[in-house]
């Protein structure tokens, strides 16, 4: 192992055979670091973007009335704990995913483009906003950026409405011709994280060779903890407790795979049983990447388009594909609503992590701009108008949260795009079919 500086700049790694580890930030970093680390107000350091599919019961989504939040509906209540920090936008649209699909949809999510209507490999759509994002953010970082979703995702093929199955299933695109795969499998995005050199057998054998991915910087760590102070070692024994914590679930699931028949075919082997427990699994992974400072910009699926998992562990036996298109029955739009809360829930705990980790002069959140929601409004009849949105942020990023913000025509969700790059620092004209900047929501910054 080596420390690549003497010093401990923010980009400090501890180095062993077949395995990298970025550290949290410290104290002992900010002298070194206080040129390139500090978020200036009103801008955000870091990027995250999480999708739901296939829209969302609106009556039980849509909060009462507008201006500051009151009681949160029924399916946004999770989120009560961080009311402060959140932003719900209504009557937001994607113009560009007409005619109506799955498959645009999720294509124009993050991109606000058109998709070219193909089957075959002549796909064309365009740069989504994280990859845009990720040319700035990512200079500094191992990653330019994290690519994740929840289930195995087809490439090839038709899947929708003669769409190919790229749109489906990509949500970033580096260039309009370039999809960028999603992994779902938690080991492999630990190896990504922390994993170094060496060929996949390479690193299968060192996982061999070692109970824990910590055990190969354990005389190190010890070492290095002795010259740091108390606040240090504090923060660096809660970061390695978590990363020892995410590994041995990830290794429990594996070992107890065998135990488990698969719920559906786009689940991965060796994954946790329930959808919530590899959700969970996947967020903390996404946290530990940002307190690493491994990348800035991260993208996660938290299903595929026209997915049939089901989720018998919340009493909704039914596949969700179906449920959306729900014909207006009563019963079947409450066990989607199901669905939709379930899945903000794992959203809500998400973010109170982030805010309960620190980060230089405040938290992983205070320094982080979120963007969940998805790319149908209503999907019985895959509408792109009124898309359920929400925006979570910190302090640092001027976000004023509390607050729901129905805007009185249909607003394209580029626009809230490109203000999200502008508060990372790109100073763009225009994105996508955007006609201009939220600038109301950051009234903090300007």
């Amino acid at each position: 192992m080596i420390i690549t500086k003497k010093a401990l700049p923010r980009r400090t790694f501890l180095r062993a055979v077949g395995a990298s580890m970025a550290l949290p930030m410290l104290d002992a970093m900010i002298p070194a670091a206080t040129a390139t680390s500090q978020t200036p107000l009103g801008k955000a350091k870091r990027l995250g973007f999480v999708f739901m599919p296939m829209g969302c019961d609106q009556s039980r989504w849509t909060p009462t009335g507008e201006g500051k939040l009151g009681e949160l509906s029924p399916i946004l209540r999770s989120l009560d704990p961080v009311k402060e920090q959140l932003l719900v936008l209504s009557n937001m649209e994607l113009a560009n995913a007409y005619p109506g699909s799955h498959a645009t949809s999720n294509a124009s999510f993050l991109s606000a483009a058109k998709a070219r209507h193909t089957e075959g490999n002549d796909y064309y759509l365009g740069t989504t906003v994280d990859q845009v994002a990720a040319k700035q953010l990512g200079l500094q970082t191992q990653l330019p950026s994290l690519e994740l979703s929840m289930d195995l995702m087809q490439t090839v093929g038709q899947c929708d409405n003669g769409y190919a199955c790229v749109y489906h299933n990509n949500l970033s695109w580096s260039t309009p011709t370039s999809p960028l795969p999603a992994e779902a499998h938690p080991r492999l995005v630990f190896e990504t994280l922390f994993g170094e050199g060496g060929t996949t057998d390479d690193r299968a054998q060192n996982l061999r060779e070692r109970a824990s991915l910590l055990d190969a910087f354990r005389y190190d760590i010890a070492r290095l903890k002795r010259k740091l102070g108390a606040a240090d070692r504090a923060r660096m024994d809660d970061y390695f407790d978590t990363i020892r914590e995410v590994e041995r679930r990830i290794q429990h699931a594996e070992s107890t795979a065998g135990d488990h028949p698969l719920p559906d075919l786009d689940r991965p082997v060796g994954v946790p049983a329930t959808y919530a427990d590899h959700a969970r699994l996947m967020f903390d992974l996404q946290c530990l990447a940002y307190q690493g400072d491994v990348t800035r910009v991260i993208t996660f699926q938290l299903a595929r388009e026209t997915s049939n998992r089901t989720y018998p562990e919340i009493g909704v036996p039914d596949p969700h594909h179906p449920l959306s298109h729900h014909g207006n029955d009563p019963e079947k739009i409450a066990r989607m609503a199901k669905i939709n809360q379930l899945h903000v829930s794992l959203f809500s705990e998400y973010v109170q992590q982030l805010q309960a980790t620190p980060d230089g002069d405040g938290s992983l959140l205070d320094h982080t701009l979120l963007l969940y929601g998805s790319g149908i409004g209503n999907p019985n009849i895959h509408d792109h108008t009124n898309l359920p949105i929400l925006v979570a942020g910190g302090a640092s990023t001027g976000l004023k949260g509390n607050r729901h913000v129905r805007y009185e025509n249909p607003t394209p969700l580029a626009n809230l795009h490109l203000s999200l790059l502008d508060k990372a620092g790109l100073d763009l004209d225009s994105f996508a079919d955007s006609t201009g900047k939220l600038d109301e929501l950051f009234p903090l910054s300007l």
